[in-house]
């Protein structure tokens, strides 16, 4: 599917990449790679609690939406779906916000550990397939008012 094809479909992309060198800011964040740019509503979980919950019982979520686990510093970390109803991927990105790892499609409920890798410190949790259907891969870089030593910094 082209770039154009899911700019339309979900709202993401082309149409928005002049948009992406305005401010950053809590409730948006940005992609870009050889896929060319996204973008995703997200709300911020930045404290234990918050990413403790993470998107436990949402029964649905918008194409163009998502979560951003933020932690302190670049750490070993692993999620499950526990209390989880919808598939999500899951994108572990380490400090510059570069994207390390892609877990697709984790299932609903399953109680398997799903490993991010050492140094992590941004976890983006997405719409399960929305990563593969917009060509987002390891490499991709994120943008985001939290991410403070950003491969791809705010302005």
């Amino acid at each position: 599917m082209g770039i154009r094809a899911v700019a339309l479909a979900v709202g993401l992309a082309a149409p928005f990449a002049a948009q992406a060198d305005q401010a950053c800011n809590e409730g948006t964040i940005w992609l870009r790679g050889e896929f060319g740019e996204a973008r995703f509503g997200v709300t911020v979980a930045d404290t234990a609690r918050e990413r403790s919950r993470g998107l436990m019982f949402v029964e649905k979520m918008a194409a163009s939406q998502g979560m951003l686990f933020v932690y302190d510093n670049p750490q070993p970390v692993a999620f499950w779906m526990k209390n989880t109803l919808i598939p999500l991927d899951m994108l572990f990105a380490d400090s510059s916000g570069t994207v390390r790892r892609i877990h697709e499609n984790a299932i609903p409920g399953d109680l398997t550990s799903i490993p991010g890798g050492a140094g992590i410190q941004y976890v983006l949790e997405i719409n399960g397939g929305m990563a593969r259907m917009l060509g987002i891969e390891v490499g991709a870089q994120m943008r985001h008012s939290a991410i403070e030593d950003a491969a791809w910094p705010c302005e």
